[in-house]
């Protein structure tokens, strides 16, 4: 038992070495070329683009039910004004980033490791090395910056949609639309957004190097496509909490000390 512990430990700072390599080859690896160029925007339409509607309806979705809760519970305080300014300071900080980077790694997290599972089992990255391109930079550099580029977007996008769907519903349970949107500008600070924002860079960081590292070292034929898919949703969906505390523990800490 102790064995199978350890081994799994070295397995783990195995592959986190493996992912700092991978992060460095692949950020390092963009060429201004038109050919790379072309295949950015391609991932670019595919992180973003194609994203956009789910990302839209779960904001939205998370914005009505926490403008419900919340409302229900300052109003019986007295404290209906301060709704707006709660949300949007929570949704700033913590909502907007985790939900997005959870619904980005399920939906493109899953498409990286597949696409690029499926080039391994079929010799289609060997077939890369062999015409001497690199497949780092070929395949996981484009997808890195594609999504370091749109989470950011897609977050923006989201914080808008989830304060018009929380000020809603709001405005139905007895704080006024124009009190609820006026709390929030007036109380949250730009910090707290662009921190946001940061974090949802990263998350597409963590995302994408995760799911094409799971990705590129499949083995094991169509079964194994499917378990590094998985894998790679679900290790994307782990890393995302854990860098999430410790990016909130640095910002904070920023944030004093500023």
């Amino acid at each position: 038992m102790l064995k199978s512990l350890f081994d799994n430990i070295i397995l783990v700072v195995n592959s986190i070495g493996a992912g700092v390599i991978l992060f460095g080859r692949a950020i390092g690896g963009f060429r201004f070329t038109k050919a790379n160029i072309t295949r950015c925007f391609e991932q670019m339409a595919s992180v973003g683009v194609d994203s956009l509607l789910i990302v839209v309806m779960t904001m939205a979705f998370i914005g009505m039910v926490f403008g419900l809760q919340l409302t229900s519970i300052f109003v019986q305080f007295g404290a209906g004004s301060l709704v707006g300014s709660v949300f949007a300071v929570a949704l700033a900080r913590e909502l907007m980033p985790i939900f997005i980077g959870i619904v980005v790694a399920a939906r493109i997290g899953a498409a990286f490791a597949a696409e690029l599972g499926t080039m391994k089992i079929t010799n289609q990255i060997e077939a890369l090395k062999t015409l001497a391109t690199d497949p780092v930079s070929y395949l996981v550099t484009p997808r890195l910056y594609a999504s370091m580029i749109m989470l950011p977007i897609l977050g923006c996008v989201g914080m808008v949609v989830a304060m018009i769907g929380a000020g809603y519903i709001s405005s139905l349970n007895g704080v006024s639309y124009s009190a609820f949107m006026e709390s929030a500008s007036t109380f949250l600070p730009a910090y707290d957004f662009i921190g946001g924002i940061v974090k949802t860079a990263i998350f597409g960081m963590v995302i994408t190097i995760t799911s094409c590292y799971i990705g590129i070292n499949t083995d094991g034929g169509a079964k194994g496509v499917g378990k590094s898919t998985t894998n790679a949703v679900v290790w994307s969906i782990v890393l995302i909490f854990a860098f999430n505390f410790l990016l909130s523990y640095i910002l904070i800490k920023l944030d004093i000390i500023i």
